[in-house]
């Protein structure tokens, strides 16, 4: 499935809808160039767990918790991750298979370690159609992640 949003708004808000239908021990990847939109994604779904808190890109931690929402939130970005067994090292699967949600950016640096029922969203922009338009594209294999085909601008 795909969604064509023209605003930082869309994105934020095709998240929000995703944080009210994730259920526990979800993991979301988050897959796109710089500037795509995956922090943004990632503050609609922190929003829509109920997480009021500010939502930074955990660049330099690599793993933001929270704690505050219905669920609990694990926000990973691994761009500076040049080796897995650096988040193995972590509690990596401490944190994606207990009852919390994930969301993993740059989840292709760490392909061998992300279960087959992960949910993959890649988001793309094409500057020629404007500056705030992507594409922002679902692919899943595991009917827990259903609620997707739900999501609306």
């Amino acid at each position: 499935m795909k969604l064509l949003v023209n605003s930082v708004e869309q994105t934020f808000d095709i998240g929000k809808q995703i944080g009210e239908k994730v259920s526990p021990g979800d993991i979301i990847c988050l897959e796109g160039d710089l500037g795509t939109g995956k922090t943004h994604l990632t503050k609609g779904i922190a929003s829509g767990l109920g997480i009021d808190e500010h939502i930074t890109s955990p660049t330099f931690n690599i793993v933001n918790e929270y704690n505050e929402g219905r669920l609990k939130f694990y926000h990973f970005d691994v761009y500076r991750v040049y080796d897995p067994d650096e988040i193995a090292a972590i509690g990596f699967d401490e944190y994606i298979f207990s009852n919390g949600v994930s969301v993993i950016e740059w989840a292709n640096y760490i392909d061998e370690l992300i279960p087959p029922s992960a949910l993959y969203i890649k988001l793309s922009k094409d500057l020629a159609k404007g500056e705030n338009y992507r594409e922002i594209e679902f692919q899943y294999s595991d009917a827990r992640y259903d609620y997707i085909k739900e999501i609306t601008l």
